[in-house]
């Protein structure tokens, strides 16, 4: 009997968001505009072998201490937005800023901070989302670093629900845990204590979830390549583990291991929102030579 070659096919979904697709594309833009140095205030997506490539073209990655020692140059800030501090430094340097704030990240922060500077009497401000994640820290920074940064539920003790509370969300998060926590913080909540919430998770990156699920229903194996870096990453990959446990997470081609296709006849490659469609061909390539060699 003739051997069957197994299909592969890349989630045309898959890949980068609008937000980190502008700022690789301002981080080109700069680079071929000037050959003076061009720095990225933190990895400019998480997936390093994203970074080394734009390494390779010139870009620079610094972090918050290497900013306060520059001065007169170039520094461009990624998708993830930051806070208002960081602003003020680059004005105290001379520094230009190349700005590729993600619009769905800046509205937020824009709209934290109008909370923060207008309400009266001011409401606890409550960000569910990941302590410490860039996203975050510029989220924060709209408050002065008052707003209470909380995960998951069993973090809800760090609100006082005697006083009124808006809720907001990171963008990434997933609708399922925003819902569980507006939920929560309503049963806990004392009588005639305000509670205003707001549902600011990016669509383009929570409606991937229920068609990532269906992407890895319809493959033998799924291949999910994303860094190791990427919290996104982590979110979607376990999505796709739960309905097929034949799902992998590979972060480059080097991870992919041939016996993972083992009788497979569908396999399925897909990625994070920080994951480059190159990335993912690589995969591909790499999987379709070692099915080759079979």
């Amino acid at each position: 009997m003739e051997k069957t070659t197994p299909v592969i096919e890349i989630d045309a979904r898959s890949g980068f968001c609008h937000g980190v697709v502008t700022a690789i594309r301002k981080a080109e833009e700069e680079l071929e505009r000037s050959s003076e140095p061009l720095y990225c205030l933190g990895d400019i997506v998480h997936n390093s072998d994203e970074v080394e490539r734009l390494e390779r073209k010139g870009l620079s990655t610094i972090t918050h201490d290497d900013l306060r020692r520059l001065s007169s140059t170039r520094v461009l800030l990624r998708a993830h937005g930051e806070p208002p501090s960081t602003y003020a430094l680059a004005r105290e340097r001379d520094i230009e800023l190349v700005d590729a704030t993600c619009p769905v990240v800046l509205r937020l922060q824009q709209r934290i901070k109008e909370t923060y500077d207008n309400s009266s009497p001011r409401p606890q401000i409550v960000i569910y989302g990941k302590a410490g994640h860039a996203e975050v820290n510029g989220l924060v920074g709209q408050t002065e670093g008052e707003a209470i940064v909380v995960e998951n539920v069993d973090q809800l003790s760090k609100i006082d629900f005697d006083r009124d509370i808006a809720l907001y969300s990171q963008t990434t998060m997933p609708l399922g845990g925003f819902a569980e926590m507006v939920d929560e913080i309503k049963k806990r909540i004392s009588d005639n204590v305000s509670f205003s919430y707001y549902d600011t998770i990016c669509r383009q990156v929570a409606n991937r979830v229920d068609h990532l699920r269906d992407f890895a229903r319809r493959h033998d194996v799924i291949l999910f390549v994303a860094g190791a870096k990427s919290s996104n990453g982590k979110v979607l990959y376990n999505e796709c583990r739960s309905v097929n446990s034949r799902s992998h997470l590979v972060s480059n081609p080097a991870d992919f291991r041939v016996e993972w296709l083992d009788g497979a006849t569908s396999i399925g490659i897909c990625g994070a929102t920080s994951t480059p469609r190159w990335l993912m061909e690589q995969v591909r390539d790499t999987a379709t030579a070692a099915l080759g060699k079979a």
